[in-house]
């Protein structure tokens, strides 16, 4: 299984920039998606930025990393999966037969 981090672009140009995450930050390759601003969010993997984010993406993603590591621990985590919470599981369109 592969699973992407989402870090914040702090400074960076068209190869790399320095990425953070949770107050550690990283040199992350830009090559995949290009130069972006700082503030910025990104999906990373290996150390390599592969998509744009938008903030509110980066923070479901962040809180769900955030909740796996805490079901491992045995801590409470249903509150960090809140978009989860009430509704029915849905198949991402690609495979919906409408």
């Amino acid at each position: 299984m592969c699973v992407g981090i989402p870090m914040r672009v702090i400074d960076g140009g068209d190869m790399s920039a320095l990425c953070e995450r949770h107050g550690a930050a990283r040199q992350i390759s830009m090559l995949l998606i290009g130069a972006q601003p700082s503030g910025t969010y990104v999906l990373t993997h290996l150390d390599s930025a592969i998509r744009v984010l938008d903030e509110t993406e980066a923070r479901l993603i962040d809180d769900a990393l955030d909740g796996l590591s805490r079901a491992v621990e045995g801590a409470a985590f249903e509150h960090l999966f809140a978009d989860l919470v009430d509704r029915e599981p849905q198949l991402p369109a690609y495979l919906r037969s409408e």
